[in-house]
């Protein structure tokens, strides 16, 4: 850093992590009100809730049974498949939690019988779909924990540990929030995403933590610069790998996109929560305890 860019950063470094914060509770609140309509945090599809799953191969009038199936099914979706090559329409797939007797009727009245030759049908029944959405969770849960524990172990201090699992539980909850906000139904495979985020996070906390705590070479600011220039090439060149999959590669099952997208947004706010927040209070508590 030159000696103008230190004294900006020990002048507002206080400030700028409040910003993350403030993210964070936005994201926090809006989660609850989200918890109070739908009585859960996340808006599930029916891989996790239960329902059917209809998908019509080949091209079909897609406005036509869009708009005849909304007037009988309120929590119906849709989402077409192309061709990675062409580009062209390969499927289109509707979702409910109504069962395949009272889907596959309505969806044949519109473009005639389906048989196995142009459509599949799939149905995750309401039981079997709470208890694997209940198992997937508290997976998650239990490699939170692990992960915080693995922390409070490597650096075995309070106020630098705590600033990792903020972190990294912050990298978890604002993607949720934005994906809750833009009605995106989550399957299990977004679950798996999540998991993925917690290693993805505290990579580069560990990364900034143990440079500005262990290492010995040049003083504080210059640790936390260096920290920051190898954890941003880290970030960078994912989201580099993620993004053009996501946009490019619009083919590819809605499952495997849902995980890129989480992904996305996953390590866009780690940058935020890392780099304002966590560095923030590693310089504050390095500060308070002398270290330079």
């Amino acid at each position: 850093m030159e000696t103008q860019e230190k004294n900006w950063f020990d002048k507002n470094y206080k400030l700028i992590l409040m910003i993350p914060i403030i993210l964070m509770i936005i994201s926090l609140v809006y989660l609850g009100i989200f918890y109070s309509k739908h009585g859960d945090i996340i808006n599930k599809d029916v891989s996790l809730s239960g329902g059917t799953t209809i998908s019509l191969i080949g091209n079909f009038d897609t406005t036509a049974i869009e708009a005849e199936l909304k007037k009988d099914f309120s929590d119906i979706t849709f989402r077409k498949i192309t061709d990675i090559t062409t580009g062209k329409q390969s499927s289109f797939v509707i979702e409910s939690s109504a069962t395949p007797d009272q889907l596959k009727p309505k969806i044949e009245k519109i473009v005639g019988n389906l048989t196995s030759g142009n459509s599949s049908i799939e149905f995750t029944g309401p039981v079997l779909a709470v208890n694997f959405y209940k198992q997937l969770i508290i997976a998650l849960i239990i490699s939170f924990i692990l992960m915080s524990l693995v922390v409070a172990f490597s650096f075995r201090t309070f106020i630098p540990c705590l600033a990792v699992i903020f972190a990294a539980f912050s990298d978890i909850v604002m993607p949720l929030a934005l994906l809750n906000a833009f009605g995106v139904k989550i399957s299990a495979a977004g679950i798996a995403a999540f998991l993925m985020l917690i290693g993805y996070s505290v990579d580069t906390d560990l990364l900034l933590t143990s440079r500005a705590l262990k290492k010995k070479e040049g003083n504080l600011n210059q640790r936390i610069y260096g920290a920051f220039k190898t954890g941003i090439i880290m970030t960078l060149t994912s989201l580099a790998a993620v993004i053009p999959v996501f946009f490019i590669l619009s083919g590819l099952p809605d499952s495997f996109r849902q995980i890129f997208l989480i992904l996305t947004l996953g390590l866009i706010a780690d940058i935020i929560n890392t780099w304002l927040t966590n560095a923030g209070i590693i310089k504050w508590y390095c500060d308070k305890k002398g270290i330079k």
